[in-house]
């Protein structure tokens, strides 16, 4: 896995990413003026050992674009990591810097890009080329057998993903719906489809902390309740 880091740290195959995210390292957001940020493709994180993995989007432009950890340092990573922690999956509801001391448990956290895109929208050119990153950490995570998909885009892209490692998938491929479970085994996981915790689903309510918490009770049900 150190090794799989250093090699997509290095990273420089979509332009277009490659500017964004050092323009908005050069830039910075007045708040964050005095951090260094990391401005390269942001590795997942957790535990290799994990049943569960989350795959979400893409790096915030000064969340994990900054801080250089998933999630970390923007408000969905705060709605994520709190869930994670109520669930029994993360030892600290907060996540703000590399060295804040979080330890998840039996969790892995990804997205389908990683690089911070304009907008939030990476092109379908862009999560092509970063499709080869996710597959390698999924031959790193032997032990999955659960992915929680953030959002349609994270959800389509590990069906695709998965279908093309041999993985059997219904046909026609199951639709976008938070809550939705697509039960894989015996060729692959068990996918829980949920909204992303952006503040576009998070303000306006179409997300709650109630439907978070029921998406990772029952991924943890899945691989074994570790409920606190």
């Amino acid at each position: 896995m150190a090794r799989l880091e250093l090699d997509l740290v290095g990273c420089r195959r979509c332009p277009r990413l490659v500017g964004w995210r050092e323009q908005v390292g050069r830039q910075k957001r007045a708040a964050f003026r005095d951090w260094e940020y990391w401005a390269k493709p942001v590795p997942g994180f957790g535990d290799p050992r994990g049943r569960v993995l989350v795959v979400g989007l893409a790096p915030a432009a000064h969340g994990a674009n900054r801080t250089g950890r998933m999630f970390t340092g923007d408000r969905s990573g705060d709605w994520l990591y709190r869930a994670l922690y109520r669930a029994g999956f993360a030892n600290q509801p907060e996540a703000s810097s590399q060295d804040d001391g979080l330890v998840l448990a039996d969790l892995f956290v990804s997205a389908i890009v990683r690089c911070a895109p304009p907008d939030n929208k990476p092109l379908p050119a862009e999560r092509e080329a970063c499709r080869s990153w996710l597959e390698a950490e999924l031959d790193l995570l032997p032990r999955v057998g659960v992915v929680v998909a953030l959002g349609g885009m994270a959800f389509s892209q590990v069906l695709r993903i998965l279908h093309g490692r041999g993985v059997t998938v219904p046909t026609p491929r199951p639709r976008f719906v938070h809550g939705l479970e697509v039960d894989l085994r015996p060729s692959g996981p068990v996918l829980i489809a949920s909204y992303h915790p952006s503040q576009q689903n998070t303000f306006t309510g179409r997300l709650t902390e109630e439907m978070l918490d029921a998406v990772f009770a029952r991924a943890g049900g899945v691989v074994g309740n570790r409920s606190r």
